[in-house]
């Protein structure tokens, strides 16, 4: 975790948060000097990051901060202008070009979950979960319903695993999402606002598979508006606006003495609620 009170390096007062030169290369994720525009529309702005193995990281800010760009750029759904990303062993530098087999390399270490489940709808619940592995990974058809149907279990949709996304409710659906991008065994998990869509009640049962998985250590990025998950279940809070990150600590801390007037500003419109 980066921890900008401990980290005199790491300003809160204006501008972007840089990593220092001399942060860890045993990060899981890294990301320096991100950037990305859509024309004249400048969404992030050389945006650096550290994650550590079996960390959780929260992001949270405004409507059109750029979490999610952030989030999408990570395993290249959005390919940035310019900067460095690395997901465990895996790394790309924009500015050099991608070759497709770093591509899916990176992409297969991260897995992404949206708000939006993008299941397919005309295959079974088990069907959704089992071909990617097969596509992706290489596995016979028995040995990916094999692990889908241990992983739907863990997710408590043993029953389901024949029934059609339409047929599951939007808690089952996004549970579902997560035991898919499980099994194809990433290193990072991204949560793209994975509860936004849903009411509160379905909403914690997702929260709560995802509390889990970090109590197991799997490293994970969370774009959410869930104060209080930010607050109880990350290691690590990152506060963006304007594309740039802000604040970068220590939850509680950030939580209870915000240093950066726009976090100041976002906090209290959002828990004065």
């Amino acid at each position: 975790m980066v921890n900008v009170a401990s980290n005199p390096a790491l300003s809160t007062q204006a501008g972007p948060v840089i990593l220092p030169t001399g942060a860890p290369d045993a990060s899981m994720v890294r990301v320096r000097g991100l950037a990305k525009a859509f024309g004249t529309n400048v969404v992030l702005s050389d945006v650096s990051l550290g994650v550590e193995a079996g960390s959780v990281t929260a992001m949270i800010g405004p409507s059109g901060a750029g979490k999610s760009t952030v989030l999408r750029c990570l395993n290249l759904l959005e390919r940035p202008d310019s900067g460095l990303i690395q997901i465990g062993r895996h790394s790309i530098d924009v500015e050099k070009g991608i070759l497709p087999a770093n591509l899916a390399e990176l992409r297969r270490s991260a897995g992404m979950v949206f708000q939006s489940f993008n299941l397919f709808p005309h295959m079974s619940v088990l069907r959704n979960v089992s071909l990617p592995q097969q596509r992706v990974l290489g596995r016979s058809r028995a040995e990916a319903d094999e692990v889908s149907h241990r992983l739907l279990e863990r997710m408590g949709l043993r029953d389901k695993s024949s029934q059609y996304p339409n047929r599951c409710s939007g808690g089952q659906q996004q549970r579902i999402a997560i035991a898919r991008a499980l099994a194809l065994e990433p290193e990072v998990m991204l949560f793209d606002e994975p509860t936004s869509a849903l009411d509160p009640e379905v909403g914690a049962e997702v929260l709560e598979v995802m509390r889990e998985l970090a109590s197991e250590g799997m490293t994970m990025v969370v774009v959410t508006h869930e104060m209080r998950f930010a607050a109880n279940v990350s290691d690590q809070l990152v506060v963006m606006a304007d594309g740039q990150i802000i604040e970068c600590g220590d939850p509680h801390q950030i939580m209870s003495d915000p240093q950066h007037p726009r976090t100041q500003r976002f906090l209290k419109a959002v828990l004065d609620r």
